[in-house]
């Protein structure tokens, strides 16, 4: 039997993972489509599946979008999609770091300072607020707004850090 025949079972298996993948990626924003690298008909087609309302019509139009699909590699278009999820192993692994990252501010004064060795362009000045208003707003139990703020900075500050 020829190696490069392959089984219609596992074509059509293919083609229906292609429009799942045609489907997530219809779910996404606008700014998110834009941010992805991919041909210009599988964008506008994705767009487009935004404006449709009718069942049957989303059907077919989502069946249209896993025909392009077909003419793309989908390796790095599911690549950026789990990144753009925050489902990759990879977004994460940072997510954590940065919580983890948070919490030593909090808890301790000497992490500044290992902070600001390991981020030496980070402004510790607005650091040394977040972290005292975080602590001020946990302890009269007012909602977490420096908390959230300074997960911000933080991931901020790491995405300027020189690599």
């Amino acid at each position: 039997m020829d190696p490069q025949i392959v089984s219609k079972t596992k074509k059509k298996r293919e083609m229906h993972e292609l429009q799942a993948l045609g489907v997530a990626l219809a779910r996404l924003s606008e700014p998110q489509l834009e941010s992805i690298a991919m041909p210009e008909a599988l964008r506008q087609a994705l767009v487009e599946a935004k404006r449709i309302k009718s069942h049957e019509a989303k059907r077919r139009h989502l069946q249209y979008i896993g025909r392009l699909m077909r003419e793309v590699d989908p390796a790095p278009l599911r690549a950026r999609l789990e990144a753009i999820e925050g489902s990759s192993a990879q977004a994460t692994a940072h997510h954590r770091r940065l919580e983890a990252w948070r919490e030593r501010l909090l808890e301790d004064d000497e992490a500044l300072t290992a902070f600001a060795a390991e981020y030496p362009g980070a402004d510790m000045q607005v650091l040394r607020t977040l972290i005292r208003n975080a602590r001020r707003e946990a302890g009269t139990g007012k909602p977490p707004r420096a908390y959230r703020e300074l997960f911000r900075v933080l991931k901020q500050i790491e995405s300027q850090a020189p690599l």
